[in-house]
């Protein structure tokens, strides 16, 4: 499984907490795949479970155990420090990968410098690593929207073949992605590329709009196929621990604080002001375990305003570039013909019906 050279094209970094019941259906959907230059770093935050004695059995995983949980973030940051790679490939123990997912996520990345990232379709997998017929969305890709919310494009519904075409989006979901290693340095801000502000969730939206403001771009590539057992998507918050819940809400002001520009911000100010007054209201009177979500940014001002100038002065795109994706629609803009045409030239596989199928698959 893991490259032999000293320099592997892709690295494979896991963040993992509490995660022993997805470990042998991912690790056994990594072993099936058909490229093989690439490295495996799995970094536990603490888990309480039996993680780490099941990684431990993995011997081409280089693992790192960390004493505390650092979040999502942070152990992001700890797994891509130590990877070697070229090509950082996210992977959520929680995913199932098509045979060729890499092959097809390389094919795409290798088209143009420009590409700072990959985002593959991602359909929904149940509990037991089946999916429904036809099978559902989980993410091609994000936009976000005049209420500064950022979405998956066509997150739970059918895949009926809506979102076949290669082009590029907004950004890409952490579940599943292929960054490039200079992307990352490029985006890199006081020493980390996510924010460990964030700790857990939206973090991958924080890197997107980042990743847009700095130049970089995002493609789609619908031929790399993964499946996601999602836990926490849009509309299932009162099942959702309050912890989960005030990092989402903290993160949300993050996110434009570090990335908005004044005149994107000018041109949504009433209904993100309409959804921000809703939030304090609804934190407030009903979810109160949120509420050091609305004090955080003015705890951290000085340092969280560092980072801000350092992103803002480094931006590289215009703001009617930035206002293309910004929009209450899944939206997405053109690949070069050329381009495309490159990428579609070989048949396009059948994904499995059923994604979770190995030997070693636990329920």
């Amino acid at each position: 499984m893991i490259s032999t050279e000293a320099s592997p094209l892709v690295s494979v970094t896991i963040v993992c907490y509490n995660g022993e019941r997805h470990i042998a259906r991912c690790m056994d959907s990594l072993a099936r795949q058909e490229f093989r230059d690439f490295e495996i770093v799995v970094v536990d935050n603490q888990s309480k479970d039996r993680s780490v004695e099941l990684l431990r059995q993995y011997p081409d995983v280089r693992l790192i155990v960390n004493a505390s949980n650092n979040g999502f973030a942070g152990g992001q940051n700890q797994a891509i420090a130590a990877a070697r790679g070229r090509w950082i490939s996210l992977v959520n123990l929680d995913t199932v990968l098509e045979p060729d997912f890499l092959t097809r996520m390389l094919e795409a990345g290798e088209l143009h410098q420009q590409i700072g990232a990959v985002a593959p379709k991602i359909l929904r997998m149940k509990r037991d690593g089946t999916t429904d017929h036809p099978p559902l969305l989980d993410s091609t890709g994000t936009y976000f929207t005049p209420w500064h919310r950022h979405h998956d494009r066509g997150s739970q519904t059918p895949d009926l073949g809506q979102y076949e075409t290669p082009e590029y989006v907004f950004g890409y979901t952490g579940a599943l992605a292929l960054l490039r290693r200079e992307m990352i340095n490029d985006c890199t801000v006081l020493g980390q590329y996510c924010d460990e502000d964030f700790f857990a969730y939206r973090e991958d939206h924080d890197n997107s709009w980042r990743m847009q403001l700095m130049g970089w771009k995002c493609l789609y590539q619908p031929r790399a196929i993964g499946y996601h057992e999602r836990s926490v998507f849009e509309g299932n918050r009162s099942e959702t621990t309050p912890l989960i819940n005030m990092h989402a809400t903290k993160n949300r002001f993050l996110l434009r604080m570090a990335n908005i520009t004044g005149p994107l911000y000018l041109r949504t100010f009433i209904p993100a002001t309409i959804r921000d007054l809703g939030i304090v209201f609804y934190v407030h009177l009903k979810e109160r375990t949120s509420r050091p979500a609305l004090t955080y940014v003015f705890k951290h001002w000085k340092r969280l305003w560092a980072r801000r100038r350092i992103i803002q002065s480094r931006r590289k795109v215009s703001e009617k570039y930035m206002a293309s994706y910004c929009s209450f629609r899944p939206v997405s803009q053109p690949l070069e013909p050329r381009l495309l045409a490159r990428l579609i030239a070989e048949p396009r596989r059948v994904p499995t019906a059923e994604c979770g199928t190995s030997p070693y698959a636990v329920g």
